[in-house]
């Protein structure tokens, strides 16, 4: 029971014990005083007899006229006059009345009986009779019952609105405990947030503080952590001058995305390289070549804030030349983007180029998983080659095989369109297990495939481009989240499913979501929604997605983590299930120390915390081991079993 409760209970058994004390005492005052009244009225009423009957004494009808005015005037049980010689009754009346208005139980429980008064006749100097007169206790019974009834009502009345102000007080001034409580369920959450009220209860208060300052110190260890690994990873991948990605990063992110993983898709590689960056440095100087330098990553950087290229990867590789990794971009989209890249690039001139030649070329090479690095390099390198010979135009794309598919974006339109109204779509599940015990399942991942007109299952990597294309990712989340919720229904195992970048931006989206996880709250505990790190949305718009998914029962985790490590601080308020580490930085971390170094300053952040990592995209069994020694709870990827159909 609750310490509020305990309180509210004792506050009202005092109040009963205490109300009911003064009605017991108020009613036995009552009582005492009234059966005094009663006596006082009977001796009353025979001195005024006797006194009235002394003259009459030897006239019978006489007495008993006298006795009779005054027994139907007042409120008596008997009255009788009694020789005193031999004790013959002269006179005597007597009432049946009973108390109709009183209850019988109250009459047997306060017991009041007639109390009686006698005066004596005198004939002379000698007793002639005696009076006796007892008082009917009815008109004393009615109005104790009216007193006992009203003061009843009274102390109920009071006792009533004692407890709803105490309960009242009582919850006002506890409530810092439930605030505290709340603080302590977020902490396990891990949410990390402090108390803005300080209650002015001195014992609370000091609770209150000493709470506060430990959510705070812990959000300080977390940044500090999450400060050092920023750094780390900025001196690892990222160029100084532009603050683009530097080729390391990129040599990586490359062969991530030429591998034959199901979820990546076909796209292109543009190269960007300064013309004459020598003769630049000569004619302009050093500074004015930087400037122009860094004017240029600044350009890719703006191309890079539209929703759809989150997953796009810019860097500079060295001097003057440029790379942009764009996966799911098309051949028309791919030359389009070249024709805006030459134009910003002329915009440029002022700052260093001469009018005679343009400020830097371009080649674009066409690249699909399942090739070689090697091979799709040189045909950035031969694109650009045949560009800068020439001279009527400054671009350049080179396609070694037909990346996009045979149908038109009206057939693509026209089968997905069948797919997800009929819902023709395959779910396929890829463990995610515990790295100190592999045999230990932590959930499964779960991605799509497709059906086809031909009944062919279709690869993610194949589809998402044109479903991004048509704009229908917030649809095809949704129907994907209601095949998961149809398989947790049969099949109560723990899943993880990935949300869109669409379904993070539009309210609407958003809004259906959390409906359809609210209209199946059986399922929430077994259901992790995964949010990408290069689509999350504002803080503050994400904190409200993340307490709607809460409430709605259902887990929250970030996935490809490690590229915005500054957004660290972030996720003290969202209570996640666990980050899923980017590939990028697992591949070789066996042999990689700066890798490890990164990923063991990330672990520090987020074990402050008790925010479990897992790495993605796990391969080798030396990844594998490294990743156990730096205690990361779980691993997924190739090596602990590709994506598959349920049960198999």
């Amino acid at each position: 029971m609750s310490l509020l409760k305990q309180l509210f209970l004792a506050i009202c058994l005092f109040l009963v014990v205490a109300f009911t004390g003064s009605f017991i005492t108020s009613v036995e005052s009552s009582r005492e005083q009234l059966l005094s009244q009663l006596r006082s009225h009977a001796q009353d009423a025979a001195t005024a007899l006797a006194l009235s009957m002394t003259p009459h004494i030897d006239d019978p009808a006489m007495i008993e006229l006298m006795v009779s005015s005054v027994f139907d005037s007042g409120y008596y049980a008997t009255i009788r006059v009694v020789r005193v010689d031999n004790g013959e009754t002269l006179v005597e009346r007597r009432t049946t009345t009973t108390v109709d208005k009183v209850p019988s139980w109250f009459v047997k429980l306060i017991n009041l009986q007639p109390e009686g008064g006698d005066a004596m006749i005198m004939r002379g100097w000698d007793q002639a009779a005696r009076v006796e007169v007892l008082s009917h206790p009815q008109f004393a019974l009615a109005k104790l019952w009216d007193s006992a009834v009203g003061s009843a009502i009274w102390l109920l009345l009071c006792g009533l609105v004692s407890s709803i102000l105490g309960g009242w007080l009582l919850r006002t001034q506890l409530k810092p405990l439930d605030n505290m409580v709340q603080q302590a369920h977020a902490i396990s959450r891990r949410e990390f947030f402090t108390l803005p009220r300080v209650p002015r209860t001195p014992e609370l208060k000091r609770v209150v503080l000493a709470m506060n300052q430990m959510v705070e110190k812990l959000k300080t260890l977390f940044a500090e952590e999450a400060a050092r690994s920023e750094k780390l990873r900025e001196e690892a991948y990222q160029d100084n001058l532009t603050g683009l990605a530097n080729r390391r990063l990129f040599d990586i992110h490359l062969v991530n995305q030429l591998s034959a993983h199901e979820q990546n898709a076909e796209g292109y590689l543009i190269m960007l390289r300064v013309n004459d960056l020598g003769g630049l440095n000569q004619r302009l100087g050093g500074q004015r070549t930087d400037t122009l330098i860094a004017a240029i990553g600044e350009l890719l950087k703006r191309l890079l804030e539209h929703p759809d290229r989150s997953n796009w990867l810019a860097s500079r590789s060295r001097g003057g030349e440029f790379t942009l990794l764009a996966p799911g971009l098309s051949g028309e989209d791919a030359d389009r983007l070249a024709l805006q890249l030459i134009d910003s690039l002329e915009s440029l001139r002022q700052t260093g180029a001469s009018d005679c030649t343009p400020v830097a070329h371009l080649g674009i090479a066409a690249f699909r998983p399942g090739e070689d690095v090697p091979a799709v390099i040189n045909r950035g390198d031969q694109a650009l080659a045949q560009a800068q010979s020439n001279s009527a135009k400054f671009w350049e794309r080179l396609d070694d095989f037909n990346a996009a598919p045979s149908q038109s974006l009206n057939d693509w339109r026209g089968w997905i369109d069948e797919a997800l109204n009929k819902g023709k779509l395959e779910l396929y599940f890829q463990p995610v297990v515990d790295c100190s015990d592999t045999r230990r399942i932590l959930h499964h991942k779960v991605l799509a495939r497709l059906i086809d007109p031909q009944g062919e299952a279709i690869a993610a990597g194949r589809f998402l481009p044109w479903i991004e294309r048509l704009g229908w990712t917030a649809r095809f989340d949704i129907a994907m989240v209601k095949h998961a919720l149809a398989h947790l229904a049969a099949h109560q195992q723990p899943i993880a499913l990935s949300l869109s970048a669409a379904t993070l931006r539009e309210a609407q989206a958003q809004a259906q979501l959390i409906a359809l996880l609210k209209e199946n709250p059986a399922h929430a505990a077994l259901m992790t929604l995964e949010v990408d790190e290069r689509h999350l949305p504002p803080p503050a718009e994400l904190e409200r997605l993340s307490q709607a998914v809460h409430t709605a029962g259902f887990n929250l985790g970030l996935q490809h983590f490690g590229g915005r490590f500054s957004l660290i601080g972030n996720l003290t308020h969202l209570g996640l299930a666990y980050l899923k580490v980017d590939g990028t930085y697992i591949r070789a971390i066996d042999l990689e120390s700066d890798k490890r170094m990164f990923i063991e300053a990330m672990f520090r952040a987020t074990n402050s915390i008790d925010l479990p990592l897992i790495a993605e995209m796990v391969e080798t069994e030396g990844e594998l081991q490294a990743l156990k020694e730096l205690g990361i709870k779980g691993a997924m990827g190739r090596l602990i079993g590709a994506p598959a159909p349920w049960g198999m």
